[in-house]
């Protein structure tokens, strides 16, 4: 026996348009000012899926805290990631997702860190 699934397979568009309505109000409530040429510096720094590693796919951005769980578009919180990647995480906790794939959490996390001190302005300054 197949266990039943949590969530239907399909969406009516009443349910889409809610859930959009409420990303983009979550959106709108937060400070997100990562621009165009943040984001060309981060595809450079990484070099392919924050994740995986892979390349050659077109890489979105994703919050490595989610949205909807109060992550904002910010340098500090956006990495690239292959659409296969990007939709897995969807909005869990990355070190749990990480372990949950298999994924080298220690390395991404070094390597998220080392690169965000690189691209990020110096205070001091």
């Amino acid at each position: 026996m197949q266990p039943r699934r949590k969530f239907p397979t399909t969406r009516s568009a009443t349910t889409s348009a809610r859930y959009a309505k409420r990303r983009k109000n979550r959106l709108a409530r937060v400070d997100n000012d990562l621009t165009d040429a943040e984001w060309l510096r981060l595809l450079d720094a990484w070099g392919g899926c924050a994740y995986c590693q892979g390349e050659g796919a077109a890489l979105q951005r994703d919050c490595v805290q989610p949205v909807s769980r109060g992550g904002r578009y910010t340098l500090g919180n956006v990495v690239p990631a292959c659409a296969s990647c990007n939709a897995s995480k969807h909005n869990t906790e990355v070190t749990g997702w990480l372990r949950r794939k298999k994924l080298d959490e220690r390395a991404f996390l070094l390597r998220h860190a080392t690169i965000l001190q690189a691209l990020m302005p110096d205070p001091e300054q």
